[in-house]
């Protein structure tokens, strides 16, 4: 008599983020329910994304914990395959076949960084990066407002006026299009812990944020613009040639998009200078 072995159904779900989409699929209803809370406006049920060719990853769930969860994130390639750990997760992506798989325990904090560094990986190769940086749209425009910790991030977020569509308060995604660059909504929440809103609009401006005594805006030579804009992209290969597009693309940015310092007082005010 044949063996009889149980079939395990398969669930997921879409999550679209800067026009590029990426299934998760889970045995685990659970966890599905997990994501579609937590990436809750970026996230479809449909069996096909109406944002382009997918990319999908079968997500192996385990209950026990890695043996150095502290460990530093890595990122390689080798024979067209990317491997990506960090001390919480391990994953693999092959961009040919646009499928991968990842390991981790059944927690949003692991899936949050594959998406990020694959986003990452996706973007280097187009001209676009994510970047530490607030970012908002304004009278169809979107503004970007980066700067070390504590340089203001949240709180331009916080004072933004209502007629202001918050994309992010932590993590900007911006994808080249034409001569210019648009950019979108993100669920990468910062100290708000809000989710941002799932649109886009063209990037007027790179503002990098200092806290001082009056409002003001101050241009910055494009030197200073690319190193600074370099300080606050994201970026996790240990690949040469994605390393050289994301200088070329940091160079490029500053030449087609202004970048100024915005000197400003923490109150709303600061927004009768954006926009």
């Amino acid at each position: 008599m044949p063996e009889l072995t149980a079939e395990v159904e398969s669930l997921g779900l879409v999550i679209e983020i800067g026009g590029i989409p990426v299934r998760v699929n889970t045995t685990d209803p659970g966890f599905l329910d997990m994501l579609q809370a937590r990436y809750s406006g970026f996230v479809t049920s449909s069996q096909r994304s109406e944002g382009g060719e997918e990319i999908a990853f079968d997500v192996d769930l385990t209950r026990t914990t890695f043996a150095a969860p502290d460990a530093d994130v890595r990122v390689t390639r080798r024979l067209g395959r990317w491997t990506l750990e960090r001390g919480d997760f391990l994953a693999e992506w092959e961009p040919a076949s646009r499928t991968g798989r990842i390991r981790q325990t059944a927690n949003p904090y692991s899936i949050d960084a594959v998406l990020r560094i694959v986003h990452t990986l996706v973007l280097a190769r187009q001209g676009g990066f994510l970047a530490h940086s607030a970012s908002a749209i304004r009278n169809g425009r979107a503004f970007l407002f980066a700067g070390v910790s504590g340089a203001g991030k949240t709180t331009i977020s916080r004072l933004a006026p209502p007629d202001v569509t918050l994309l992010t308060d932590e993590i900007s995604y911006v994808r080249k299009q034409g001569d210019g660059y648009i950019a979108y909504g993100t669920p990468f929440t910062g100290e708000l812990a809000k989710l941002g809103e799932n649109v886009s609009a063209p990037l007027a401006a790179l503002y990098l944020l200092t806290q001082g005594p009056e409002n003001r805006i101050d241009p910055v030579a494009p030197g200073e613009a690319a190193r600074s804009l370099l300080a606050n992209l994201l970026f996790f290969a240990e690949d040469e040639e994605l390393v050289q597009s994301t200088f070329h693309s940091a160079f490029e940015f500053v030449r087609r998009v202004p970048v100024s310092r915005l000197t400003f007082v923490p109150d709303s005010r600061v927004w009768e200078l954006i926009g």
